[in-house]
Order: structure tokens, then sequence, then C-alpha cells
């Protein structure tokens, strides 16, 4: 019988943002596929509410940790702790993520520091953590970071997310190409547009919702559980020779001319 190589069975997976949006369904579906969960966000209230919607159909061990991740001298410590209770973590998945929008000319830097904090500081201190980790362990580990569109272009009044998303693109690469001696993958997924909690007020826009649309050559928003294939096989044993990619969920988006 042939094994299944996309299944994640004893596998360990921390997901920041992991309590709603598509941390929610890229939790929900390593789960299905055997995965223990560690659920990070700001909220004991959220991190109940997710567990509690995930183990409705599925018997999966859900760790939650409530943590404010902007507290980034911290971060180490509070990994630490999650070590100690769950013992190993062998996939970490970036998802936690902001997006606050402004005018570039008008943009405070209050604003600025808030967006790179969490969508390219946490993610390096998190994986700095990671890889510590796993220098001890000796075991293999995975990272998927989640990146965007905009990692790769600009919209107007998205100057601060489009520089952290293009930073964790590049990091993503940095990242694997040093740490592939201690056997960590480090890759990333680059959502197109997706319907959540975060963009449900661009959908509900019709001119947004219209172009979006109109350059998408499926004609559809994403749905978030159709992100699950890309990050099951870059955390299972289907995706272990592949590292430093961004692997583009876009409904063909950056294919169309």
């Amino acid at each position: 019988m042939t094994s299944n190589r996309f299944q994640l069975t004893g596998k360990r997976a921390m997901i920041t943002g992991g309590s709603r949006g598509l941390g929610f369904a890229l939790a929900k579906g390593l789960a299905q596929q055997g995965a223990d969960l560690i659920l990070v966000a700001r909220t004991e209230e959220q991190l109940h509410h997710a567990a509690l919607k995930i183990q409705e159909n599925i018997n999966t061990n859900i760790s939650r940790f409530a943590f404010d991740l902007y507290e980034t001298e911290h971060i180490p410590d509070f990994f630490q702790q999650v070590v100690e209770d769950v013992k190993v973590v062998d996939i970490l998945i970036n998802c936690a993520g902001i997006n606050l929008r402004g005018s570039a000319e008008q943009l405070s830097l209050e604003t600025w520091d808030q967006v790179i904090k969490l969508d390219l500081t946490v993610p390096f201190v998190l994986s700095q953590a990671f890889c510590r980790h796993h220098q001890e362990t000796k075991q293999p580990g995975r990272i998927i970071n989640i990146c965007s569109l905009l990692s790769e272009g600009g919209r107007p009044t998205t100057t601060p997310y489009a520089a952290a998303k293009a930073g964790l693109m590049n990091l993503t690469q940095a990242l694997a190409v040093e740490w592939a001696p201690y056997r960590i993958n480090v890759n990333a997924i680059g959502p197109g547009y997706f319907r959540t909690e975060m963009t449900e007020n661009l959908f509900q826009d019709k001119q947004i919702n219209r172009w979006v649309l109109e350059k998408t050559p499926l004609q559809r928003w994403g749905n978030p559980d159709e992100l699950v294939g890309a990050a099951v096989l870059l955390a299972s044993d289907a995706g272990s020779f592949i590292t430093g990619q961004i692997l583009w969920v876009d409904g063909g988006w950056r294919a169309a001319l």
C-alpha cells in the first residue's frame, strides 16, 4: 500500500492569525490531514470559538495561545512557552497580518510602523525562534509565509502593506537558502483576492468587485478553503524538495496580460 505523502499525522502546526479568515481555513485544512494545531491570536474568545468550529467535524488536538504579536520583544519567550507545552513545533504558518489604507503622502509613521511590524517583523522573529528550536531538536521543519499579489506590485493606498509583503517574499527566499542546512524548508503562498472578513468591504464595493472579476481569469474571488491544497503540499512530505518558492493561488491573475 502506497503511503499518503500529503498526510500530516503526528505533525504540530502553529498558525498565527488562526482564529479567522485565511488562517482559520488553513488551520482547519491541516487538521483534516491529521495535524495537531497550535492556534495563535490576540484574544482567547476568538481562539475558543475557532477551536470549537474546527472540532465539530475533525478529531484533532488544538492548543490555544492568546498572545499579542506586536510585543515582538516577548516572542522568543512566548515561543519557548509553546514548546514547553507541545514539545515540538513542526510547521509554522505566518498568516497574521493587517492592511491599514491611506494615501502615501499623508501616511503617518505610526501607521507605517504598525503594518511593517505585524506583516514583516513578526514573521521574521517567529521564524528565528522556530529555527533555533529546530537547531536544538535536529528535526526538519517547514515555514510557510502568507504573501500577497502586492508582494510584486502596488495599488493606491496600500504602500506599507505592499512594502511589507514584498519584504516577506524576499525574506522567504533568503531564509530558505540560509536555513537549508538545518533541513528547514521556507516557502510562501501568494493569494489572489479571497473573500474574508478582512476583504469583505472590498467585496461589497461594486467598483472594486468588478475590477477584481475583470482581472481574474477565473472571474471570481477565491474561497479561503481553496488555499489549503497549497499549504498541505508545502507542509507535507509531498513538498520535501520545495524551498524558497512562492506558490501563487490567484485564479490566474499573474498569468494574464
